[in-house]
């Protein structure tokens, strides 16, 4: 079992409600406050990780955005002793039509551990604004789910978002998705900020804990989108046991529409919802000069319309201003690389994970003053 702190940055939701801007001092938000102890993972035979009943029943199944407009979406899940049906059956509600698309499956190995089949299947051509019901897995252990697509994208659309970052799998990562979900103001889609199952807090970065965490988040993940950054719990580059490439289990459990804004990683991408465009960056990838990352927001930026989205969110794992002592400026390099651009192109916030401490400010930038 392992242990550590508290493992989350927090939990809140955003409104982004057009019409006003008004420039309040933040102050004391909430009576919370977190708990000095180590933060204990949850035993294996918890509820949370259960695995669904019947032969090979889909589990950890978990969806986010499938293209650039909020028209798709991506499905995943995990068929743990055979591949079964890579197909998902769709329909919206209120109608008896039923739609099907077909996926892809992967499989990895990490170290002494095999994972089990990695569904990935991308519905496309969705109603804006609508309800779907879909359903994977086939004969006695189907299983069905549901998400709500987003309004088209405009001006004057008001969206509600939540914002994890650094869960984990302890007693406190499920207080914290409880909170979530039981929060009055229904977040409609997730922002994960990076760092998610912390599989590498154990030996030989045990994959299994992988599982496990698809299967807690599986209770808000497969109704509702959630938008995957990579944080340093994802790196999993263990060269002394023979894993050299970054970010293999993440790349291979968690996709994202990388290809329709124009990126070459899954690293790094942009959607837009609603009334948001959102650009997810990688702090643990290169992003100095003629990078690809570099190269890539550089000419991304520019493409943001603000009249049709007004809102200019930018996901990154580590902070470019932290004043908490843990992390303390591991993100200047990439704040000198980009906030810059992040001025002149009026980034409206920028949402980090990393420190298990949770801080905002108003808009500030070294740009136009010296902060220490």
């Amino acid at each position: 079992m392992e242990v550590r702190w508290d493992s989350f940055v927090g939990i809140f939701l955003v409104g982004l409600i057009l019409g006003f801007a008004e420039i309040v001092n933040g102050g004391i938000t909430s009576s919370y406050v977190r708990n000095d102890d180590l933060s204990l993972d949850m035993p294996l035979d918890s509820d949370v990780f259960r695995v669904p009943p019947g032969y090979n029943a889909p589990q950890q199944v978990h969806i986010t955005q499938g293209d650039h407009e909020g028209k798709g979406v991506i499905v995943s899940w995990v068929t743990p002793d055979e591949p079964g049906s890579k197909t998902v059956l769709y329909w919206a509600e209120n109608s008896e039509l039923k739609n099907s698309a077909d996926g892809f499956i992967l499989k990895y190995r990490y170290f002494n551990y095999t994972s089990g089949y990695i569904h990935h299947c991308t519905i496309k051509d969705l109603e804006f604004d609508t309800k779907y019901y879909y359903e994977v897995g086939i004969g006695n252990t189907t299983r069905q789910f549901w998400f709500i697509t987003p309004p088209r994208p405009g001006p004057d659309v008001p969206y509600t978002f939540g914002l994890i970052g650094d869960l984990g799998q302890t007693h406190d990562s499920n207080r914290t998705v409880t909170h979530y979900e039981l929060n009055p103001t229904k977040g409609q889609t997730l922002l994960f900020v990076g760092d998610l199952s912390y599989a590498d807090d154990y030996p030989f970065h045990d994959n299994s804990r992988w599982d496990t965490w698809g299967r807690f988040i599986e209770r808000s993940a497969a109704y509702q989108p959630w938008i995957w950054t990579a944080g340093n719990h994802e790196i999993d580059f263990v060269p002394e046991i023979g894993e050299r490439k970054p970010f293999k289990p993440y790349t291979h459990r968690y996709h994202v529409p990388y290809r329709a804004s124009g990126s070459t990683s899954p690293m790094w991408y942009s959607i837009k919802r609603a009334s948001t465009y959102v650009i997810v960056l990688s702090s643990y990838s290169a992003y100095g000069k003629y990078t690809p990352q570099y190269k890539w927001l550089e000419t991304e930026l520019p493409k943001v319309n603000r009249t049709a989205t007004p809102w200019l969110i930018v996901l990154m794992h580590c902070p470019m201003y932290n004043s908490y002592a843990h992390h303390y400026m591991e993100g200047e390099t990439m704040r000198v690389m980009y906030e810059p651009w992040f001025v002149k192109f009026k980034v409206d916030v920028v949402f980090a994970g990393h420190v298990h401490a949770y801080e905002r400010s108003e808009l500030i930038s070294n740009v136009a003053y010296n902060i220490v």
